[in-house]
């Protein structure tokens, strides 16, 4: 907040602290989403994957999509390293659509959901609704983003409008 701006917030409702306090508490591994932008730097990527291999050595479940370079490649490397039997990924489109370094990187991943029906769609349009479904799967979201990361601040939005324990990364 800048010094003359009026105050812009929000407080939550006792509901929606006790909803947060529960999850917080639940013992036990989580099903995590991790999404992010494509435009990660290397030295970030690094960062990614080593989160999601310990937050699978730790024995959480990790959702997040496909995508060239960037955020989802890092999670899946780090998820794979630690057990791929702990990763699910939901493709905005299909298997066919991604980068042949995306493909290569998903043989052997047994829980991959893809689809067909999204072809024709935009990426964009696309990768609204996968994020939106690795949300719904998830109980708590991580995601790496720019404040020009439009797709993404949706995401974050709509997280939190389903009351998921988010945590945002902003690289700007």
């Amino acid at each position: 907040m800048n010094i003359g701006e009026p105050s812009t917030i929000t407080i939550p409702s006792v509901d929606e602290l006790a909803q947060e306090l529960l999850i917080i508490q639940q013992s036990g591994p989580r099903k995590i989403a991790i999404i992010g932008t494509r435009n990660l730097p290397l030295t970030h990527q690094q960062l990614v994957e080593m989160l999601s291999y310990a937050l699978v050595l730790c024995g959480n479940q990790i959702v997040t999509s496909g995508g060239a370079n960037g955020t989802n490649m890092a999670v899946i490397r780090g998820a794979q390293r630690a057990n791929s039997d702990r990763l699910e990924i939901i493709l905005p489109q299909t298997i066919a659509q991604q980068p042949s370094e995306v493909q290569d990187l998903l043989i052997g991943i047994k829980n991959i959901h893809e689809y067909p029906d999204r072809r024709s769609m935009t990426l964009a349009d696309a990768s609204k609704l996968c994020n939106h479904e690795i949300i719904d799967r998830s109980q708590q979201t991580i995601c790496f983003l720019f404040h020009t990361s439009n797709t993404l601040i949706e995401a974050v939005a709509y997280a939190k409008d389903h009351r998921k324990i988010v945590t945002s990364f902003y690289l700007d």
